[in-house]
């Protein structure tokens, strides 16, 4: 069995970020979105990795390397125009050829294993799962309608919604995925949608199992979203704990878990946490208090005199200064800077 991981999105909901860097290589918990799917895929014995990319995506090839560091073996494949899942799936057949595959969306983070789905596929001799999590906005998400305990249709962002069940995002397919595809015509938002190749299976006699998942998940396609990540992660891996990297200096902190802090950071007189996530070289000093936050690589936060929550701050920025107000949010991009108050220009 072979994986296939789709990364070649625009990622146009979480700019500015995913201006600078894709968006499956933005952190949660600081560690990139793509290495939690390729993680996923070994969990359950899967070696030989496809991953969708755009060509203007040139940092994911050396981020991910060969593979190797995951005792897997990468292969990529150019999605030079965004014309949905199923599309991205066609162009990976000669990688995937006729072995049955598992395909994940490369901006989605399961706490569950896939294990669910290889058992639906081999204990029900079907010809493909999908995986399936009850949502509050059906209407949001591609919706499966199941009868009595079968799978009978499922329709993309449905004005109407037949159940509250959405595919998130994982899926197993065989090579009869291929024939369906080939068949599709655009929706009307210019895509092949992968729910259209499934449902033509299911028309075609086809059976396509499900699991239902429990477990926490999330789509990290918005900032919101993002940080929601960023909180069950953290929890799951550190619960009420904190974490230090290596050559972090920590000093007269109060920090209230679960917060995890990269390597080579400076942090003097500093209130941090619950969900705080800190990549490498970060220097943070005299913050009153940060919580639900992520600061990425290099970001300088100085002098910050009232809570600092559900923000985000980019590669390298900097923000300083004072104000009168008790809290604050800030999405700051990267190699940004703010400094209060603000300091007068001299006039030309």
């Amino acid at each position: 069995m072979k994986g296939l991981i789709l990364c070649a999105g625009r990622g146009t909901r979480l700019h500015p970020f995913s201006y600078s860097q894709p968006k499956t290589l933005l952190p949660v918990a600081n560690h990139p979105v793509l290495h939690y799917c390729i993680r996923k895929l070994r969990e359950v014995g899967v070696h030989d990795i496809g991953i969708v990319i755009h060509p203007s995506q040139v940092q994911i090839p050396p981020f991910v390397g060969d593979g190797s560091q995951f005792g897997a073996a990468i292969t990529f494949i150019e999605q030079e125009e965004p014309l949905g899942i199923a599309h991205a799936v066609q162009l990976a057949q000669p990688f995937l050829q006729d072995e049955p595959f598992i395909l994940l969306l490369g901006d989605n983070l399961l706490m569950d294993s896939l294990h669910g789905l290889k058992r639906a596929f081999s204990e029900e001799n079907s010809d493909g799962v999908v995986m399936l999590s009850e949502v509050e906005r059906p209407q949001d998400y591609g919706i499966a309608e199941v009868q009595e305990g079968r799978l009978v249709s499922v329709e993309e962002k449905p004005r109407q919604p037949k159940s509250n069940l959405a595919v998130i995002g994982a899926y197993l397919f065989t090579k009869s995925i291929f024939e369906s595809i080939a068949t599709l015509q655009p929706s009307s938002r210019g895509e092949y949608e992968i729910t259209d190749a499934i449902q033509s299976l299911i028309d075609r006699g086809f059976h396509i199992a499900h699991a239902v998942t429990s477990g926490k998940y999330s789509d990290v396609g918005t900032i919101d979203r993002w940080l929601e990540a960023n909180r069950w992660v953290l929890t799951r891996d550190l619960g009420v704990t904190h974490q230090v990297g290596n050559e972090t200096s920590v000093v007269n902190c109060e920090i209230v878990g679960p917060v995890l802090i990269g390597k080579g950071c400076k942090i003097e007189n500093c209130r941090l946490g619950p969900f705080v996530s800190i990549q490498d070289g970060v220097h943070l000093k005299n913050c009153t208090h940060i919580e639900n936050s992520i600061l990425l690589e290099n970001s300088s936060l100085q002098d910050i005199t009232w809570k600092l929550t559900d923000s985000v701050f980019g590669r390298s920025s900097n923000f300083e200064g004072h104000s009168t107000d008790s809290s604050g949010v800030f999405i700051l991009s990267d190699k940004s800077s703010i400094r209060i108050p603000a300091v007068k220009r001299e006039e030309l």
